[in-house]
């Protein structure tokens, strides 16, 4: 059975909006590694709408020979969940629509490479509430930002997780990783 894997950038007071914002003065070729080794992992990306229209904006235009990961994520095949995009001009990509937790439970059942997901905190917040979601990887930075999208406002509930892997970086970033309990 494939695997649904997101990994996300969060302030210790759980913020995850507008990263750029706040986590680059704690990125280094530590966290550089983590990240890459979690998408190459992935055979296939699975976003939600707006984190895809940020990725299509920005690797397509991106040259594959300078930059690996914009040959791996152009190449890829990608699914995208949203009640509204019905376009996507990004090559190799998919739109799920109507009944998500339907399609996306039969994706998972077919043969092929895990689903791979950077950023789209709702759509990881739905996952989890879903029961959707295998590994969530957390960079938890040493910064409290105080206001900002918390990756669980929404309501979520309980849902157990259990800490499979812990690593700190130099600058203080918490490498986690959660599987469901």
């Amino acid at each position: 059975m494939r695997k649904i894997t997101a990994g996300l950038f969060i302030s210790l007071d759980g913020v995850v909006e507008a990263p750029e914002t706040w986590h680059f003065p704690y990125y280094n070729d530590e966290m550089g590694e983590a990240v890459a080794a979690q998408m190459r992992a992935a055979g296939a990306t699975l976003l939600g709408r707006r984190t895809y229209e940020i990725f299509a904006a920005h690797w397509p235009q991106q040259d594959p020979d300078k930059d690996p990961m914009a040959a791996t994520l152009n190449a890829s095949p990608k699914y995208v969940v949203s009640t509204t995009l019905t376009d996507p001009k990004w090559e190799n990509t998919t739109v799920i629509g109507g009944d998500v937790r339907g399609a996306l439970t039969k994706l998972k059942q077919e043969p092929g490479e895990d689903f791979g997901m950077s950023g789209s905190p709702t759509l990881v917040s739905w996952l989890l509430r879903e029961g959707l979601l295998d590994e969530l990887h957390l960079l938890v930075h040493p910064i409290v930002v105080g206001a900002g999208k918390r990756l669980f406002e929404d309501g979520i509930g309980q849902v157990p997780l259990t800490l499979t892997e812990s690593e700190t970086f130099s600058t203080g970033v918490l490498n986690l990783t959660y599987t469901k309990a």
